[in-house]
Protein backbone atom coordinates (compact mmCIF):
# COMPACT_ATOMS: atom_id res chain seq x y z
CA UNK A 1 0.00 0.00 0.00
CA UNK A 2 1.54 3.37 -1.15
CA UNK A 3 0.16 5.86 1.26
CA UNK A 4 0.69 8.64 -0.42
CA UNK A 5 -1.10 8.04 -3.57
CA UNK A 6 -4.02 6.24 -1.32
CA UNK A 7 -4.51 9.97 0.43
CA UNK A 8 -3.75 11.43 -3.19
CA UNK A 9 -6.96 8.99 -3.93
CA UNK A 10 -8.99 9.72 -0.92
CA UNK A 11 -8.73 13.87 -1.51
CA UNK A 12 -9.93 13.13 -5.41
CA UNK A 13 -12.68 10.81 -4.64
CA UNK A 14 -13.95 13.33 -1.45
CA UNK A 15 -13.53 16.50 -4.11
CA UNK A 16 -15.85 14.77 -6.49
CA UNK A 17 -19.02 13.68 -4.47
CA UNK A 18 -18.46 17.00 -2.15
CA UNK A 19 -20.22 19.15 -4.68
CA UNK A 20 -24.26 19.72 -4.22
CA UNK A 21 -26.11 17.82 -5.88
CA UNK A 22 -29.02 15.50 -5.91
CA UNK A 23 -27.42 12.36 -4.48
CA UNK A 24 -25.97 14.98 -1.37
CA UNK A 25 -29.30 16.26 -1.23
CA UNK A 26 -31.13 13.56 -0.86
CA UNK A 27 -28.99 11.95 1.92
CA UNK A 28 -29.07 14.93 3.95
CA UNK A 29 -32.59 15.16 3.83
CA UNK A 30 -32.54 11.86 5.15
CA UNK A 31 -30.42 12.57 8.13
CA UNK A 32 -32.15 15.33 8.68
CA UNK A 33 -35.56 13.27 9.13
CA UNK A 34 -33.79 10.64 10.76
CA UNK A 35 -35.19 7.63 8.26
CA UNK A 36 -33.30 4.76 6.40
CA UNK A 37 -29.66 6.87 7.41
CA UNK A 38 -27.48 3.59 7.21
CA UNK A 39 -28.95 1.71 4.01
CA UNK A 40 -29.05 4.96 2.47
CA UNK A 41 -25.22 5.91 3.10
CA UNK A 42 -24.24 2.22 2.54
CA UNK A 43 -25.95 2.32 -0.86
CA UNK A 44 -24.18 4.87 -2.05
CA UNK A 45 -20.44 4.28 -1.05
CA UNK A 46 -21.06 0.86 -2.26
CA UNK A 47 -21.91 2.01 -5.51
CA UNK A 48 -19.58 4.22 -5.75
CA UNK A 49 -16.74 1.59 -4.61
CA UNK A 50 -18.42 -0.99 -7.68
CA UNK A 51 -17.86 2.31 -9.94
CA UNK A 52 -14.40 3.34 -8.49
CA UNK A 53 -12.83 -0.28 -9.42
CA UNK A 54 -14.96 -0.39 -12.84
CA UNK A 55 -13.23 2.63 -13.91
CA UNK A 56 -9.65 2.05 -12.71
CA UNK A 57 -9.16 -1.75 -13.88
CA UNK A 58 -11.35 -1.72 -16.95
CA UNK A 59 -9.27 2.20 -17.85
CA UNK A 60 -6.20 0.67 -17.45
CA UNK A 61 -6.95 -2.53 -19.87
CA UNK A 62 -7.91 -0.28 -22.26
CA UNK A 63 -5.45 1.92 -22.23
CA UNK A 64 -2.82 -0.78 -23.19
CA UNK A 65 -4.61 -1.96 -26.32
CA UNK A 66 -5.63 1.93 -27.19
CA UNK A 67 -2.43 3.69 -26.08
CA UNK A 68 -3.97 6.47 -28.02
CA UNK A 69 -6.99 6.68 -25.44
CA UNK A 70 -4.98 7.92 -22.52
CA UNK A 71 -4.33 11.32 -23.64
CA UNK A 72 -7.68 11.74 -24.92
CA UNK A 73 -9.32 10.73 -21.61
CA UNK A 74 -7.18 12.82 -19.65
CA UNK A 75 -7.43 16.25 -21.88
CA UNK A 76 -11.66 15.33 -21.92
CA UNK A 77 -11.79 14.76 -18.27
CA UNK A 78 -9.64 18.15 -17.57
CA UNK A 79 -12.01 19.89 -19.97
CA UNK A 80 -14.88 18.35 -18.05
CA UNK A 81 -13.39 19.36 -15.06
CA UNK A 82 -12.57 22.95 -15.79
CA UNK A 83 -16.25 23.35 -16.99
CA UNK A 84 -17.44 21.48 -13.46
CA UNK A 85 -15.35 24.49 -11.65
CA UNK A 86 -16.99 27.11 -13.81
CA UNK A 87 -20.52 25.84 -12.71
CA UNK A 88 -19.62 25.82 -9.69
CA UNK A 89 -17.66 29.02 -9.12
CA UNK A 90 -20.77 30.79 -11.31
CA UNK A 91 -23.48 28.90 -8.45
CA UNK A 92 -21.14 30.88 -5.59
CA UNK A 93 -21.38 33.85 -7.09
CA UNK A 94 -25.20 33.71 -7.93
CA UNK A 95 -27.12 31.82 -6.37
CA UNK A 96 -29.03 32.75 -3.26
CA UNK A 97 -30.39 29.44 -2.78
CA UNK A 98 -29.91 26.72 0.60
CA UNK A 99 -30.72 23.68 0.91
CA UNK A 100 -33.55 23.38 2.86
CA UNK A 101 -35.00 20.14 4.53
CA UNK A 102 -37.96 18.68 2.81
CA UNK A 103 -41.38 18.23 4.31
CA UNK A 104 -42.68 15.71 2.82
CA UNK A 105 -44.60 12.02 4.29
CA UNK A 106 -42.28 9.79 5.95
CA UNK A 107 -41.02 7.16 2.78
CA UNK A 108 -41.04 3.13 3.36
CA UNK A 109 -38.02 1.59 3.39
CA UNK A 110 -38.43 0.35 -0.44
CA UNK A 111 -39.20 3.05 -1.89
CA UNK A 112 -36.22 5.00 -0.07
CA UNK A 113 -33.96 2.83 -1.27
CA UNK A 114 -35.58 2.88 -5.16
CA UNK A 115 -34.85 6.70 -4.97
CA UNK A 116 -31.54 6.45 -3.57
CA UNK A 117 -30.55 4.10 -5.93
CA UNK A 118 -32.24 6.13 -9.03
CA UNK A 119 -29.98 9.30 -7.93
CA UNK A 120 -27.05 7.06 -7.75
CA UNK A 121 -27.27 4.38 -11.16
CA UNK A 122 -29.37 7.05 -13.27
CA UNK A 123 -26.81 9.72 -13.24
CA UNK A 124 -24.32 10.88 -15.78
CA UNK A 125 -22.32 12.25 -13.69
CA UNK A 126 -21.80 9.70 -11.41
CA UNK A 127 -20.16 7.17 -14.42
CA UNK A 128 -18.07 10.22 -15.31
CA UNK A 129 -16.51 11.29 -12.14
CA UNK A 130 -15.93 7.75 -11.29
CA UNK A 131 -15.53 5.57 -13.87
CA UNK A 132 -13.77 7.85 -16.39
CA UNK A 133 -12.30 10.64 -14.60
CA UNK A 134 -11.27 8.26 -11.50
CA UNK A 135 -9.84 5.80 -13.50
CA UNK A 136 -8.00 8.12 -15.87
CA UNK A 137 -6.36 9.84 -12.86
CA UNK A 138 -5.48 6.64 -11.92
CA UNK A 139 -3.49 6.02 -14.73
CA UNK A 140 -0.95 8.49 -13.77
CA UNK A 141 0.07 5.66 -11.23
CA UNK A 142 1.13 2.80 -12.67
CA UNK A 143 1.80 -0.04 -10.53
CA UNK A 144 -0.13 1.84 -7.42
CA UNK A 145 -3.75 1.62 -9.23
CA UNK A 146 -4.90 -0.11 -6.01
CA UNK A 147 -3.71 2.28 -3.28
CA UNK A 148 -4.93 5.19 -5.32
CA UNK A 149 -8.73 3.70 -5.84
CA UNK A 150 -8.42 2.51 -1.87
CA UNK A 151 -8.22 5.73 -1.40
CA UNK A 152 -11.04 7.29 -3.12
CA UNK A 153 -13.00 4.18 -1.94
CA UNK A 154 -12.61 5.55 1.09
CA UNK A 155 -13.54 8.95 0.48
CA UNK A 156 -16.74 8.02 -0.52
CA UNK A 157 -17.59 5.83 2.62
CA UNK A 158 -16.37 8.63 5.13
CA UNK A 159 -18.27 11.54 2.42
CA UNK A 160 -21.43 9.82 2.66
CA UNK A 161 -22.20 8.59 6.15
CA UNK A 162 -20.44 11.91 7.59
CA UNK A 163 -23.16 13.65 5.69
CA UNK A 164 -26.34 11.06 6.85
CA UNK A 165 -25.40 11.40 10.16
CA UNK A 166 -23.71 14.41 10.61
CA UNK A 167 -27.05 16.37 8.75
CA UNK A 168 -28.61 17.39 12.33
CA UNK A 169 -25.14 19.31 13.13
CA UNK A 170 -24.30 20.47 9.77
CA UNK A 171 -28.21 22.10 9.47
CA UNK A 172 -27.89 25.59 11.58
CA UNK A 173 -24.52 26.17 9.27
CA UNK A 174 -25.97 25.51 5.48
CA UNK A 175 -29.24 26.79 6.40
CA UNK A 176 -26.96 29.61 5.10
CA UNK A 177 -26.51 30.59 1.76
CA UNK A 178 -23.49 32.15 2.51
CA UNK A 179 -22.37 28.74 3.84
CA UNK A 180 -23.18 26.95 0.32
CA UNK A 181 -21.29 29.85 -1.57
CA UNK A 182 -18.18 29.08 0.19
CA UNK A 183 -18.53 25.11 -0.42
CA UNK A 184 -18.77 25.86 -4.48
CA UNK A 185 -15.75 28.06 -4.53
CA UNK A 186 -14.36 25.38 -2.61
CA UNK A 187 -15.30 22.82 -4.87
CA UNK A 188 -14.60 25.23 -8.00
CA UNK A 189 -10.73 25.37 -6.97
CA UNK A 190 -10.29 21.80 -6.20
CA UNK A 191 -11.71 21.20 -9.79
CA UNK A 192 -9.42 23.42 -11.77
CA UNK A 193 -6.09 22.12 -9.78
CA UNK A 194 -7.21 18.58 -10.24
CA UNK A 195 -7.52 19.62 -14.29
CA UNK A 196 -4.62 21.52 -14.30
CA UNK A 197 -2.62 18.48 -12.82
CA UNK A 198 -4.36 16.26 -15.65
CA UNK A 199 -3.16 18.22 -18.40
CA UNK A 200 0.64 18.29 -17.06
CA UNK A 201 -0.29 14.45 -16.85
CA UNK A 202 1.04 14.70 -12.97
Amino acid sequence: MNFSIYFTGLMMGLSLIVAIGAQNAFILRQGLRNEHIFVVCFACALSDAVLIVLGVTSLQQIARLLPWLDPVMRYGGAAFLAWYGAKSLFSALRSNAALAEAEARTAGFRQTLATCLALTWLNPHVYLDTVVLLGTISTRYPGHQASFAAGAVTGSFLFFFSLGYGATRLRPIFSKPSSWRMLETLVAATMWIIAFKLIGGM
